[in-house]
């Protein structure tokens, strides 16, 4: 049992007593030395800040340690130690989230961790595992498909959470044009490793979704954000595929081969979906609103996947396949 395992017991069980915990049962318990129990219990007091206190006893009352919040008042059960504490198993998955936080936004969010990893690299103490080699372990892989960082991530943020209005400078590639618009922030989205912002837009008087990769300029106004009901933000979310479709209105049926069956068997595309099969064929059933959005993920499968209907949803994947082999046709 490595030090983190004991301290977090010798927490457990004091804050589990309503009497004085005898040395014995921590030896008895933690299978260990005096000496090294010694240690343990100066670590939780001096490093710590743990109120752990010695009680000589009496007639009616054992000897033992107690937690105390001073004076002679005894800790009710709850009371813990200062600061943040975890068992070792939590410490672990805290490393990997703090990992995983860094890679979502580089510089950021795992900049301001900073001082949560070292608390995290000092509880564990004398463990059997460094935290920084357990990170090492762990690598987080990102597809092609990754945006660049936003230069305005915090700023974004920091309007969302504290229910502010953002001036903002957006740029929107389908008409190659730059506009000023002044929004309030109402979700922050993260979607296949881009970040998006869910807005009221001052200008359109309607909800708006942004991609940050897509603002060049954000600053922070002094006024309150408009507040949006929560079932107008999943209304223009929607239920469909995706998160540019809106309402979901349609449900589109797919065939996938036997090979590409084992894979979709066991992925969500989305909560409502419906996996039936057709011989060895695979027909996952999908709610959508746009077909385009759909139609590039169906693409990516190539010749694994027909889509039997809607009829439109099967045109525009027809028509994109189409254009494509086009190009290759004319030799360019």
């Amino acid at each position: 049992m490595s030090q983190t395992e004991r301290i977090h017991q010798i927490v457990h069980l004091l804050e589990g007593s309503r009497h004085p915990v005898p040395i014995q049962r921590f030896l008895d318990e933690l299978e260990v030395s005096r000496a090294t129990f010694k240690r343990d219990i100066e670590y939780l007091r001096d490093r710590l800040g743990a109120p752990i206190e010695w009680e000589r006893g009496g007639p009616d009352r054992p000897r033992g340690y107690v937690l105390r919040a001073g004076g002679d008042t005894p800790v009710a059960p709850g009371y813990g130690i200062h600061g943040l504490w975890f068992n070792q198993s939590e410490i672990y998955a805290l490393l990997m989230m703090h990992q995983l936080a860094g890679s979502m936004q580089p510089g950021l969010i795992s900049a301001h961790s900073q001082s949560l990893l070292a608390r995290i690299t000092h509880l564990l103490g004398t463990a059997d595992d460094d935290p920084q080699a357990v990170l090492s372990f762990i690598q987080v892989l990102h597809s092609s498909t990754r945006r660049r960082a936003s230069e305005w991530f915090e700023v974004i943020a920091r309007a969302t959470v504290r229910r502010r209005r953002l001036g903002i400078v957006y740029y929107t590639r389908s008409r190659d044009a730059t506009s000023e618009r002044v929004v309030s922030p109402q979700r922050l989205l993260h979607y296949r490793e881009n970040w998006y912002l869910l807005a009221w837009c001052h200008k359109v008087r309607d909800l708006r979704l942004f991609a940050l990769d897509a603002i060049r300029h954000a600053e922070l106004s002094k006024e309150t954000a408009r507040t949006v009901a929560n079932r107008h933000l999943t209304a223009a979310l929607g239920g469909g595929f995706g998160i540019f479709g809106g309402k979901a209105t349609r449900i589109a049926r797919l065939r996938f081969s036997p090979t590409a069956a084992r894979w979709i068997a066991d992925e969500v595309w989305h909560p409502r979906q419906q996996i039936g099969w057709d011989g060895e064929h695979l027909v996952l059933e999908v709610p959508y609103a746009q077909a385009r959005e759909l139609a590039m993920e169906v693409l990516r499968h190539g010749s694994d996947v027909e889509v039997l209907g809607p009829a439109e949803l099967r045109a525009e994947v027809q028509r994109i396949l189409e254009d494509t082999l086009a190009l290759y046709r004319a030799g360019h």
